[in-house]
Parts: C-alpha cells; sequence; structure tokens
C-alpha cells in the first residue's frame, strides 16, 4: 500500500542486536530492541518505528502508541535439522542438540522431550542458520515468520502448534509513533483489524500475568467468525509442569479485553504464580 508520502531511513542497532553472546533473559531490563528506538523518537529524531511485537515490553511511555498493527505472519515455530530426514521432533536422535534463545521453546521442548540438550543460540537467521550447518546443533527451533520474510524455502519440520503454543505477538509487525503525530495518523492507514484484536488479547494476558522474557509463557488468539479462540499457557523452566487454558471469546459480547485479563488472572491461580515466582527467583525481577 503506497500512501505517497516521503520517506528516509534509519537504522538503530539496540543492546538486544549487539550482545550476541549471552541468552536473552541474561540480558538487563525490559525491551532490550526497543528502548533506544523510543529514546530517538521521544527526542524527535524519527518520526516512526518498526518492531516485532513480541519485542515491545506491556507498560510503554505514555507519548507514544501502536499506531498501526500490519497484517499477521504466520506465528507458529518450526525446526530446521541438520539431517534432512527427519520429519518431526520425535525422530530427532536421543541426546540430540537443539538450539533456541527462547526461554518459552526451551520449557516447551523440554516437557515434549527431557533427553535433548538444549543450547542457546542467538545472531539473525543467517547466523543461525550457518551455526546449523557447522555442526554445533542438531536441530534449530525458529519462528516461521521470519524464514517466510527472508524469501528462504528451506525444508522445515513444523511443530505442534497445540502443544509448542507461540509466544504472545509471534509473526506481528508494527509501527510505532508519537500520540497525536501525523506519522501516527498516516501509519494508522496500514492497520489490520483482526491482527490488532489477536494481538491485543494475548497482550492482556501477558501484561496480567508478567514476568516479562524470563518466564516460559506462550499465547496464541485466532480471529474467526465473530469469536477469538485462545490458548494460553504457562510452565516450569523444565517443562514438566504447566498451566493451561484453551477457551473462545466472544467480540460482541462484553469487553475482549477484560475477558482476556481473566484468563490471566485465572493461570495465576491455577498454580501460573508460583511458576513465574520460581522463573523470576532464577533468573530476574519483575
Amino acid at each position: 500500500m503506497s500512501l505517497g508520502i516521503e520517506t528516509q531511513l534509519t537504522l538503530v542497532k539496540t543492546s538486544g542486536d549487539v550482545f550476541l553472546d549471552k541468552p536473552l533473559h541474561q540480558l538487563t531490563g525490559f525491551g532490550i530492541f526497543v528502548a533506544e528506538i523510543d529514546e530517538r523518537m521521544l527526542c524527535g529524531e524519527i518520526d516512526l518505528a518498526v518492531h516485532s511485537m513480541k519485542d515491545l515490553p506491556t507498560k510503554r511511555p505514555e507519548e507514544l502508541t501502536i499506531s498501526a498493527i500490519l497484517k499477521r505472519d504466520s506465528p507458529y515455530d518450526i525446526m530446521l535439522c541438520r539431517d534432512g530426514s527427519v520429519k518431526s521432533l520425535n525422530e530427532l536422535k536421543e541426546g540430540a542438540t537443539v538450539g533456541t534463545s527462547s526461554m518459552r521453546r526451551t520449557a516447551q521442548l523440554r516437557r515434549a522431550r527431557p533427553d535433548l540438550k538444549i543450547l542457546n543460540l542467538r545472531g539473525n537467521l543467517q547466523t543461525r542458520m550457518r551455526k546449523l550447518d557447522e555442526g554445533n546443533y542438531d536441530a534449530i527451533v525458529l519462528a516461521k515468520a521470519g524464514l517466510e520474510r527472508m524469501g528462504l524455502e528451506n525444508d522445515y519440520v513444523r511443530l505442534d502448534d497445540e502443544w509448542f503454543v507461540p509466544s504472545a505477538n509471534q509473526g506481528t509487525i508494527i509501527v510505532v509513533a508519537k500520540k497525536g503525530s501525523k506519522a501516527e495518523y498516516y501509519s494508522r492507514l496500514l492497520d489490520d483489524a483482526p491482527t490488532r484484536t489477536e494481538t491485543m488479547i494475548e497482550r492482556k494476558i501477558l501484561e496480567t500475568v508478567g514476568g516479562g522474557c524470563v518466564v516460559p509463557m506462550a499465547v496464541h488468539a485466532v480471529v474467526s467468525s465473530g469469536r477469538a479462540r485462545v490458548l494460553a499457557e504457562v510452565l516450569s523452566l523444565d517443562g514438566k509442569r504447566f498451566v493451561r487454558l484453551d477457551e473462545n471469546i466472544s467480540l460482541h459480547e462484553g469487553d475482549p479485553l477484560s475477558r482476556a485479563e481473566d484468563m490471566g488472572q485465572r493461570l495465576m491461580k491455577m498454580g501460573g504464580r508460583d511458576l513465574v515466582d520460581e522463573a523470576v527467583k532464577e533468573f530476574g525481577t519483575r
């Protein structure tokens, strides 16, 4: 969609892009991929920012707004394997080494295959795939959207989305602007309403449970026929324990975000609070 507006692209490297030698949960502070960009916008150096929505903290500067949520790409996880004959997670050899930077994926992998050796994997997509090819891992787990956006057609294993429930907002690109600005007005024309509904439901549950990136948590909403099917879970770090809700939220009866908040509160009462506290005690503060 062309709006006929002249723009200038500014590339910003954030702390999350630079410090690739540590797992994400060991980098201090929330929003390591967005904080420096927020600062530039607040200072007037840039008018719009484009982010992966799942990198965006739930607590945001009051002056900024999500002006557009683009139509969602695939939210699901995939696995790339060195052995091309592997067609499912269960076909990986016993004790295989799997790379991921995600606490959520780590817990889900340990739940499905406790024998696997899970190692940290950081870097851009090409770097991760190179490390796989060099034999550092037997397999790596990635977001399918990343592969699609790069136009790559590698063979992959689609992980079962009922048990590898995606992270909140996975597969979604957003635009951030200053409230009340011309940039906000024009970028709102790019907004996709169904994706906004899905991702805001997910975001409300994430915000209600809390814990940041140290907590293995998954939330996925799918809008269809006036309802949103919402699957949410919080896991222990080792994947042996988890609490889970699978519900339908009406988009026309009451406030969907209030229903989402209620789901988050019930997850906490079901045992999610203990799982969050365990993760925070192990890796950091809320």
